[in-house]
């Protein structure tokens, strides 16, 4: 990770910044009465549940983190595996048009800022009675699912649960236990299974970036901007996610109902830009090389490589969400049929699609609730998901201009990572900003010094020039 520290600025006036773009973008603070009240006398659906509380369960998150949506065990199999993942049983808090799912169909999505978040569900419920909490009982929805030595599935189920949650660790506690091979097996598995799902997700076709993500963050009342690469760890508990995300896809494909998160395959035109753009770096990128190929081929060590690394991005664009049909299509990042069913505290569609494979499973017609909900969930989702990744690029934005404003006509070193008709887009190398420039004579790759020219934060607009 690196952290660039904000010098200048007042932690008020981030504050106030953000408070005035949750305004500008509609971004609801607090919750209507009669919404907390149902939230805060939800108890769990009195139903049969299997009792799994002597599961030695972990939940692994980011630091601080309360609203708790999945927490993991794993044992070995024979040969093989069997991975325990227990999800928040939200619906059983969550009444068909009740306050709280009338809110939350308002809001799609938890939405996250530096200094606050606007979650989906209130707080007394999604970090509360709903939350996998450590130390206490929580009503869940588990799914077992069975690996064999290659990591490859070979059977599932899932049904409601009573667990406990032993511990809430990190990311970096989990990969310094695993590094230093100090750790419960379950933890030593977690890797063995990560690695194994990245073999078959390759073998697929599928293809993931893991690229640097640039993001602001409150430490200890100092406001930064990190650039962060993923731990190991990360990846190998996303792969459990995805696993799951994969099996339930399955479930529904061979039921005939559900809803499926989609994403298209890069375009011929996509394709012919990147090979044109690795081909002006000398990157090879062949007509029979396929783009999961080609992304997997890239040194992230390499400047050129990293820059064609930002291209890639322009493959996995489109992301949407579709009723399985007779033909369902795969998602081409994870290159299978794919659905959202782990993170119900924090994104809606998931209570829905979660009530249907449970209903799978059991051999139940599903809920009508979960049913008529495909019809309008996609418009629902598409249209949260992006006020939200406009909200987080605004964020962005109005960060880098508040800290900059005091360091026009400095100059910084920068990397072209991507290359217009009618501009160019620059990384620079330290602090985590990418910026354009109109200069036409430049080539991906090239290594250039700029000079900080415009910061205004009423706009969030941070303009360099190249020297």
């Amino acid at each position: 990770m690196r952290t660039w520290p904000v010098t200048y600025a007042d932690p008020h006036e981030f504050e106030a910044g953000f408070a005035a773009l949750r305004a500008e973008f509609e971004i609801p603070v607090g919750f209507p009465p009669e919404t907390i009240a149902a939230a805060a006398t939800a108890r769990p659906t009195r139903i049969e549940r299997r009792d799994l509380r002597d599961v030695p369960f972990v939940a692994i998150d980011p630091p601080g983190a309360r609203d708790l949506d999945q927490i993991y065990h794993a044992t070995r199999q024979g040969e093989g595996y069997m991975v325990l993942y227990a999800i928040a049983d939200v619906a059983s808090f969550v009444r068909p048009e009740d306050p709280v799912d009338e809110e939350a169909r308002r809001r799609g999505v938890t939405i996250y800022a530096p200094d606050r978040r606007s979650p989906l569900h209130p707080p007394v419920m999604s970090e509360g009675s709903a939350s996998l909490l450590p130390g206490v009982e929580r009503a869940a929805v588990v799914w077992r699912i069975t690996l064999d030595g290659s990591g490859l599935v070979t059977g599932t189920d899932v049904t409601r649960a009573t667990v406990r949650n032993r511990s809430a660790l990190t990311y970096a506690d989990v990969q310094r236990q695993v590094d230093a091979e100090d750790t419960e097996p379950a933890l030593g598995l977690l890797r063995e299974i990560g690695q194994l799902r990245q073999e078959a997700e390759s073998a697929r076709g599928g293809v993931s970036l893991n690229l640097p993500s640039q993001y602001v963050a409150n430490r200890d009342g100092t406001y930064v901007i990190e650039y962060d690469v993923p731990l190991p760890v990360e990846n190998w508990n996303a792969q459990i996610s995805l696993l799951t995300g994969i099996a339930a896809a399955e479930l529904m494909t061979q039921a005939g109902i559900g809803l499926l998160r989609t994403l298209p395959a890069p375009s011929a035109k996509t394709l012919g830009t990147l090979r044109r753009k690795s081909r002006a770096l000398d990157v090879p990128f062949p007509d029979d090389m396929s783009y999961a190929e080609w992304v997997r081929s890239l040194d992230t060590t390499s400047p050129a490589c990293l820059a064609l690394l930002n291209q890639a991005t322009s493959g996995l664009r489109g992301a949407g969400y579709q009723a399985v049909d007779d033909d369902p299509p795969p998602h081409a990042a994870i290159a299978a049929p794919y659905t959202h069913v782990t993170a119900p505290l924090r994104r809606l569609v998931d209570r829905f699609t979660t009530e249907i494979a449970l209903a799978i499973c059991a051999g139940d017609e599903p809920a009508p609730w979960a049913v008529e909900a495909i019809e309008w969930l996609p418009s629902v989702m598409g249209r949260t998901v992006q006020k939200e990744r406009r909200f987080g690029q605004a964020i962005l934005d109005f960060t880098e201009a508040l800290v900059m404003r005091h360091r026009v006509g400095e100059t910084f070193s920068a990397v072209v990572v991507d290359v217009e008709p009618d501009r160019i887009t620059l990384q620079l190398t330290e602090p985590a900003i990418v910026t354009e420039s109109h200069r036409t004579d430049l080539h991906l790759g090239d290594e250039v010094t700029v000079r900080l020219v415009v910061c205004d934060t009423s706009s969030r607009t941070v303009r360099f020039e190249v020297i």
